[in-house]
């Protein structure tokens, strides 16, 4: 996994669909939805450390500059 679009793909395969409507909020909704699969034991710890990171580095370069 190295980017959000990796995570979003991962995220379909368990039926979860993100599109809030602003790039920040869909990064946020996927950390979220991503915390929910690690606390029922869905993913271990490597990949969620691993998602996580790349979502807080997508959250910071989207709120230093907005596609919207």
């Amino acid at each position: 996994m190295k980017n959000f679009y990796d995570i979003l793909t991962f995220l379909k395969s368990f039926g979860v669909y993100i599109h809030v409507g602003k790039r920040l909020w869909d990064i946020e909704m996927a950390a979220l939805e991503v915390d929910n699969l690690h606390h029922a034991d869905v993913i271990n710890d490597k990949e969620y450390a691993t998602m996580k990171l790349i979502l807080a580095h997508e959250h910071h370069l989207e709120e230093a500059q907005p596609s919207d």
